[in-house]
């Protein structure tokens, strides 16, 4: 058995949605059935080709985030797409599980919005999981609310297993009387290796680290080696370093354009910044030179910069947080 998950959140931390689908992935796992992630946001230029990615599934879990109104245009982007480009035969004996949690109003109607395409598509809606959730720590301590997640996801392995038939909706009679839907325009073959492509992240992986390695020696060729000063920035980070008592953090950071990541350690009151490997960093981040511009200029901060989507990080967020309290760039 094979299970594949979208998410069609944006990857925060704190997302609910996401620690439900590891949940539920866990339990899966237990039951020896294989599962695959996919993270829409991550897969957004080829989001076209993830139908492909059907064909060897025998159930989805469809999970979503809803932040402020709808479950986000990842997803929306995703069932599109199976819509123009998917196999509906191959839709048709598929089970879908819809997760949407929400952090603010919607969550119900999300759930809903979830299995209404899919039985439009023609798939095999089951029972989901929806909720509000203010704080993922409310998921994570409460053991009655993980009871839940491991019980449904036993059930949507027992609905697969034992493929459980589903009574017609009346949302399939409509597809069948008036969509209209254009053929795909991918050969059979084509579109069999964009499906290989797209559900290999190896190779998705390599072709990131190649389109990087393509555009910094571009940037060498046209004279951009003059931005790799080793002191850049690091005269600013310590005119604005304000000591926090019992501070101790090393950051590693890899911003656009420098060779080498910057190292900012602190210990209480002493800070060390310069470009080098360092050692073993409590936060990692990854960002674009313009944006690591406008937190040296006072324009935004690295919490804000994350919760916009401007900053990848690894590592404790609580750390990442106190950073914005150790160099404060408003301000000397």
């Amino acid at each position: 058995m094979k299970i594949n998950i979208y998410y069609g959140g944006r990857g925060l931390m704190d997302d609910p949605t996401l620690f439900v689908l590891n949940k539920m992935k866990e339990v899966l796992e237990e039951l020896r059935v294989t599962v695959e992630t996919f993270y829409l946001y991550d897969l957004k230029n080829s989001i076209t080709t993830l139908p492909q990615s059907l064909k060897e599934a025998d159930g989805v879990i469809l999970g979503s985030t809803v932040e402020w109104y709808g479950i986000g245009g990842y997803m929306y982007q995703f069932l599109d797409s199976c819509w123009l480009y998917g196999d509906k035969e191959v839709i048709s004996q598929i089970y879908m599980c819809p997760i949407v949690m929400s952090t603010t109003y919607g969550e119900r109607e999300g759930k809903l919005n979830l299995a209404t395409a899919w039985e439009i598509l023609g798939g095999r809606p089951c029972s989901g999981i929806c909720g509000y959730i203010a704080d993922t720590s409310m998921l994570e301590e409460n053991e009655d609310f993980i009871r839940i997640i491991e019980k449904k996801a036993e059930n949507l392995y027992r609905t697969i297993n034992q493929k459980l038939p589903c009574l017609p909706a009346s949302n399939q009679a409509v597809k069948q009387k008036i969509a209209i839907t254009k053929n795909i325009n991918f050969t059979p073959q084509e579109s069999e290796q964009l499906s290989q492509f797209v559900s290999d992240d190896t190779y998705v992986q390599r072709q990131k680290a190649d389109i990087q390695e393509l555009a910094s020696m571009f940037r060498d060729l046209m004279g951009s080696s003059d931005r790799d000063d080793p002191e850049e920035f690091l005269q600013e980070i310590r005119e604005h370093f304000k000591p926090q008592p019992g501070m101790n953090a090393n950051y590693r950071m890899t911003i656009e354009g420098k060779k080498t990541p910057l190292i900012i350690e602190i210990q209480g009151g002493n800070l060390q910044c310069y470009y080098g490997s360092g050692g073993r960093a409590d936060v990692e981040v990854q960002m674009a030179r313009s944006t690591f511009e406008d937190i040296v200029n006072g324009k935004n901060t690295f919490q804000a910069s994350f919760m916009a989507g401007d900053m990848r990080m690894k590592g404790d967020f609580k750390i990442l947080r106190a950073l914005d309290q150790a160099l404060v760039f408003g301000t000397k």
